[in-house]
Parts: C-alpha cells; structure tokens; sequence
C-alpha cells in the first residue's frame, strides 16, 4: 500500500477503508493499525461488532448474538491470545446438548459427531435416535467409494448420497438449522464444514472423514467461549483500534465505492489505496445495487432470553441445551422455537454471576415469530416452549426476567443474481467466509496480510 493526498479532501490519504464494523471489519482495521497503516473504519450504526454484542437481563450482561467459536483450529485462541484474553478462553460443560423429534421425543447427540455427521454409524448413541435400520443404511458410507459425493457442493446431499436421510434430517438438520440458521440443503460444503470434501476423498468415508477432521482439530471441546461473554473480544478489538490511531466513523453511510475511493451519503469522497468491503450478504447486495425490490424480504432471527429462578433447573435436564427437529413438520409437540441454550449450564462462568438463577435463552425464525410478535406475547411463548423443551414445567412467577434480540437472517442472492463489485475491492465477513465466527476471522486476517505484504499472496 502507498499513501499520498487525497485530492478531494487534501487530507493524507488513507491506506485503507474498511466498510464495516462487525467482526471481519474489526479485525482488518485492528491488523493494519497494528502494522502502521492509516484506517478509516466506517460504520452505519452507532456501535461496533455486528451480531457479537452484548444485552443486560435481569442485572446479568449476557452476550446478544454469537456466544461461542469452533475450535477446528487455533484462529479464534491465537486472536483472544493477542487481544489479552488468552487466559478467558474456556470450554463448555460436557454434558453436551439434547435433540426433541416431532413425537416428542428426547434424546442427547451424539457426541463423535461434526455438524451432526457421526463419526460412527453404528454407535449406541446414533442407533438410539435414529434406529437400527436407518444406522445399517448409514454404515454403508465405508463400503462406498471416497469419490461417491464428493462432488457435492451442499452438504446436506452429501450427506444423503454418503448415510442416507435418516442421518440428515434426525441429526444433521437440526444441528445445521441451529448454528447456521438455514438447511444442510443450501449450505456449501467448504463454508461449513472446510475440509470434509478432501477428508472423504482421502478416508474413503464420510464417517472416517469426520472422525479424521476431529482428530486434527485442537484437543477438547468442538465449540469453546470467552469468560464475560464473546463481545469481549468485540471491546478489547475496540481498544486496539483506539490504539493504533485506526479513525472510527459510526453513523456513516456508504453511497458507492469503487477499488480506491468510497463515496459516503452526503456525497464526500473519501480515497484510499485499499478499499475493503466488511458488510453482510444483504447490505453489501444493496450497496452494489443487486438488491432488486422482488427480492424477497429477509427473514428474521429472535432470541428470547429467560432468567428464571427455578432449582429444579439445577440438574441441567437437557444438558447444555436442545436442538428441535422438525423433519419437515410444521409443529413439534406444540414447541415453536428452533433451539433453546441453557447458558448457565453451558458455561460455568456465567453460573458464578447469576445468584443460583437460570438463564435460558429460546431462538426463533420468522413468521412464527417476527416483529408484530410482542415482548409479553413473545415472553408467554418462550416459558411455554421452554416448559415443554426441558421436560419439566416452568412457572411464570419464576421468570425474573425477559430479554429479546432481534436479527435479520442471513440473506442469499437470488439463483443468477450478478454482482457489480468493483474490480480490486476485497470483501471478507460471513458474506464470504460464511457463518462461523472462526471462518470470518481466518479470511479476514487471511487478507489483511495479503494487503500488508502483496507478495505472499
């Protein structure tokens, strides 16, 4: 990167702007401030962080959006290690999470599993959801060849090609719908699950192929926490900005950018040596003009947080939460959420600050309930699903306090869909590396050291 002046403003030019202030965008300005470069971060809303934010129910700062990382790699330790949070990085209680089936039934996941995929077919644990039957079916993976599926670009006909539907739909789904919000159906492969495609190719099994990935993977926990929540990573990234001399812009809206210039709202230019692109799929469609007005309306993600008061919850009677499967039906034993997390079981750190309460935190997908939904309706319905969800009733009078989040659901372009982004802009966040805070961070800092040294690119 070169500087000089912008002509427009006469100020010194920047080396970069980072359009974006969530995850990806932070750690692209907080790489390159580090490194000496001159960042302008411009953000449209009043703070930093995107979906890793925090809310305060009933006196208790819990985290709005994201509240854990995969650990299949080192990426997310390495930067807690380099932001003073090292020593905060903690593992979830083992006991691990529960599905509920549409017949009511209970049972915990399989353990040995990747996104839900076993690692054994034939295990106690994958029989006793999906029955003997569907587990033989299943086992027939290690009889195929590596290449049958391997051309798969979405998983979840991966996984039907290589274990059958029983496996998809019991124990692939309603992990995939959990995390990613959306269906093994449409989600890429390499996105979700990097790896899994070379793996099969080398293991000749999809089960051996997971149970491969796992091994490599750094020991412990599939998922791992900040202790205080993950929006500490989203302060201490803040911090590092204000060091670092990085301008941080809130409230700024972006009208157009091309590979050296963006062109804010009020129609002043700003230039740059580097433009990087930090925005979801949907903004960054609606900045490059392929936001087209039949496009269909994003969804929306809520989360209703419950702290309840309520000993009974002690024994953590769906371990660190569940997962609803809904195999197509439209209605589980009545149960309207997607998924429940049962935080103070999940994560010890937060049980220590809670005064023996219990926090429950219920996820929903629009129509079931959106933004005409209101908070006492909302309140009614997450007690009731969370009653039916853990197997035990929950009284009213034991909810000390309610919490909602609101998100907008990931957005996919249309099938065809052209984008107009110009030549030489780099573009990182979930648009690009998909959902996982993991991936988001690996290609953001991926390409923020492609910026600083062009020739190890």
């Amino acid at each position: 990167m070169t500087t000089g002046h912008d002509p427009a403003s006469g100020q010194p030019r920047a080396d970069a702007i980072v359009v974006g202030g969530g995850i990806a965008g932070l750690v692209v300005a907080r790489d390159l401030g580090r490194a000496g470069r001159r960042v302008i971060l411009l953000e449209g809303s009043p703070r930093l962080g995107g979906e890793v934010a925090r809310h305060t129910v009933a006196g208790i700062d819990l985290d709005a959006g994201a509240e854990s990382f995969a650990t299949r790699d080192d990426t997310i330790q390495t930067l807690a290690t380099q932001l003073g949070l090292g020593n905060e990085v903690v593992a979830p209680d083992p006991r691990g999470a529960w599905v509920v089936e549409a017949d009511g039934h209970a049972f915990p996941l399989p353990k040995t599993g990747l996104l839900g995929i076993p690692g054994t077919a034939m295990a106690k644990d994958v029989i006793d959801v999906i029955g003997t039957g569907a587990a033989l079916r299943a086992e027939v993976d290690s009889l195929l060849p590596g290449f049958v599926g391997a051309k798969e670009q979405k998983l979840g006909p991966l996984v039907r090609r290589r274990m059958g539907s029983a496996v998809l739909d019991r124990l692939v789904a309603p992990v995939v719908m959990g995390v990613h919000s959306a269906h093994p159906d449409v989600l890429d492969v390499d996105r979700v699950a990097p790896g899994l495609r070379g793996a099969l190719l080398q293991q000749n099994s999809l089960a051996r192929a997971v149970r491969h990935l796992r091994e490599m993977a750094p020991g412990g926990s599939a998922v791992g926490g900040i202790r205080g929540g993950m929006v500490r990573l989203v302060d201490e990234l803040e911090a590092d900005l204000v060091t670092f001399g990085v301008d941080v812009r809130l409230e700024t809206q972006v009208r157009s950018y091309d590979e050296t210039s963006v062109t804010l709202a009020d129609g002043s230019r700003l230039g740059a040596s580097a433009v990087v692109i930090a925005l979801g799929a949907r903004d960054s469609a609606r900045l490059d003009g392929t936001l087209g007005a039949q496009d269909p309306t994003t969804g929306l993600i809520t989360l209703a947080t419950l702290v309840v008061d309520d000993h009974a919850l002690d024994a953590g009677p769906r371990g660190t939460g569940v997962l609803i499967a809904r195999t197509g039906s439209p209605d589980v034993v009545g149960i309207r959420a997607k998924a429940l997390t049962h935080a103070t079981i999940k994560w010890a750190w937060l049980a220590e600050r809670t005064d023996g309460r219990h926090v429950l935190r219920l996820s929903y997908d629009s129509p079931v309930v959106d933004r005409s939904t209101s908070d006492a309706e909302l309140a009614g319905i997450a007690t009731e699903d969370a009653s039916r969800i853990l197997g035990m009733p929950l009284a009213e009078a034991s909810v000390e306090g309610f919490g909602r989040v609101e998100w907008d659901a990931p957005y996919r372009p249309p099938s065809g869909a052209a984008s107009t982004s110009a030549t030489g802009v780099i573009r990182v966040g979930g648009a690009i590396a998909g959902r996982g805070l993991s991936g988001v961070v690996k290609d953001a800092r991926a390409k923020a050291a492609a910026l600083l040294d062009p020739g190890a690119a």
